[in-house]
């Protein structure tokens, strides 16, 4: 039996303006090599200055995550030669980073949770971008001198479960504080994943593979496991030694494999010296209290939504996993929708709709909308099957509520004439089943139900139509 060890890496790209080092804006997806000068190209004699707003950034998630936020840091140059690195050394923190010693809880699957120790988290420029055409590399730049935080986990992970909830709950926090937009589509929230193996009960460190930039939660997961199995067979097949070396892989996502793609520099091959052109950052009384100031975060919110609302450990987890989707749910309560229909038609109904690109952030179903449909089941106006198709129909159509309910006629009627003259009609029609219910057959009373139901198209409200049925058999 072997135990797995895993170690993550995390680039989290900080939604300033700006760049770390200067003033090129970092917009995504502009034309390629537009947002540059002489700083983020490493021109001779340019001089870079420090964004403020990426410190202040990098103290808020220090914070977050309980960790020792230091008031004197240093930047370092990391030496290495690649074609989008265009200073040939990339300006980081190496001895003193702004971040140290944190820490964030993952819940597992039997139901308790998992302290994941966060060794340092620490600033750094972004490379540019290769882009491969057939037979031909061209360099876009526009990335290049874009502000990353880099937060790096101890090797604290044992599975590939444990790695994807503690990016998900990573991804959630910088989310939720509002320092990172996280798209892992666009690459500004990547992962790079260390592991090895080793005999259960053993306490060495085993030779590690870097798996490098990973991005979707989906090929993370795959990429650990396929390359678990690898080191656990070469180990059984006693080729570890040859197979498992240290190196840089890559996770081809056609075939799920890793493949090598080169040897992993050791932290004295990048010759880190402290960076001349910068001075120490000593961050001031004042800039260490505002950080301080950051909002609720994901186990706040779900432990809040538990006591304040009443809703199942579970459904909060959910709802608050995203920052948009726990405003969402706020914003239906705040519109007068009950916190209990409110879990299950923003969880179930409307995420179960969603398809595609669709997702909370760009729903067609907005939390006002949502809101109203819950009031109008709650009113008596429509029945929960008829909800059912009034989202539909919102989904895709952009009219209100109210509106939809007339069009598509599935206002319910409960008002007592009309529905005790449909009453009336089916007793009077079912003489020998109202007989065979007063003597003692009181299951009759679901067909009758049914009946009425039938006769008014669905439109009847079931709640009235039980009422008056009751005294009407009586």
């Amino acid at each position: 039996m072997f135990e797995v060890v895993i170690g993550l890496e995390v680039h989290a790209q900080l939604n300033t303006k700006t760049k770390i080092f200067c003033s090129c804006a970092t917009s995504f997806g502009d034309n390629p090599n537009t947002n540059v000068c002489p700083v983020c190209l490493g021109l001779p004699g340019a001089l870079p200055v420090l964004n403020k707003e990426a410190v202040k950034k990098a103290i808020s998630f220090g914070y977050a995550v309980n960790a020792t936020v230091h008031k004197k840091s240093v930047f370092n140059r990391k030496n290495y030669f690649y074609p989008d690195l265009p200073k040939g050394y990339q300006i980081s923190q190496f001895e003193i980073p702004i971040v140290e010693n944190g820490e964030l809880f993952i819940n597992l699957k039997d139901g308790t949770q998992k302290r994941i120790g966060i060794t340092r988290a620490h600033l750094e420029e972004d490379a540019g971008k290769n882009i491969h055409h057939g037979n031909e590399s061209h360099v876009d730049l526009n990335r290049a001198g874009t502000p990353l935080l880099e937060i790096v986990s101890e090797p604290d992970i044992r599975s590939a479960y444990e790695a994807v909830e503690y990016l998900k709950k990573l991804h959630s926090i910088v989310r939720y504080l509002d320092i990172s937009d996280a798209n892992m589509q666009e690459g500004s929230f990547r992962c790079d994943v260390n592991l090895s193996i080793r005999p259960k009960g053993d306490t060495k460190l085993y030779t590690r593979a870097e798996i490098k930039n990973l991005n979707s939660f989906k090929f993370i997961q795959k990429a650990i496991e396929y390359e678990i199995q690898r080191q656990i067979e070469a180990w059984e097949d006693g080729t570890y030694e040859e197979e498992v070396v240290q190196e840089t892989r890559l996770f081809d996502t056609k075939t799920l494999e890793t493949k090598s793609m080169r040897g992993k520099e050791d932290s004295a091959e990048y010759r880190y010296f402290p960076e001349p052109d910068l001075l120490p950052v000593i961050l001031s009384d004042e800039m260490l209290e505002e950080g301080k100031n950051i909002p609720e975060l994901p186990d706040e919110k779900r432990e809040r939504f538990i006591k304040e609302y009443g809703i199942k450990e579970y459904d909060a987890i959910i709802i608050t996993s995203s920052v948009e989707m726990a405003h969402f749910f706020e914003d239906m309560i705040k519109e007068g929708a009950s916190a209990k229909l409110g879990v299950t038609w923003l969880t179930v109904e409307l995420l179960g709709r969603f398809k595609g690109e669709t997702s909370i952030e760009n729903s067609p179903v907005n939390s006002k909308k949502l809101a109203s449909i819950i009031k109008r089941i709650e009113d008596g106006t429509i029945s929960a099957k008829a909800a059912k198709d009034v989202l539909d129909h919102l989904m895709q159509n952009s009219i209100e509520v109210d509106e939809a309910i007339e069009k598509l006629g599935l206002k319910q009627v409960s008002d007592d004439g009309a529905i005790l003259a449909m009453i009336d009609e089916i007793l009077n029609n079912n003489r020998d089943k109202v007989e065979q219910y007063k003597s003692g057959k009181e299951k009759l009373f679901g067909f009758f139900v049914g009946q009425v139901m039938k006769a008014s198209k669905g439109s009847a409200n079931p709640k009235v139509v039980n009422e008056l049925l009751k005294k009407r058999l009586k």
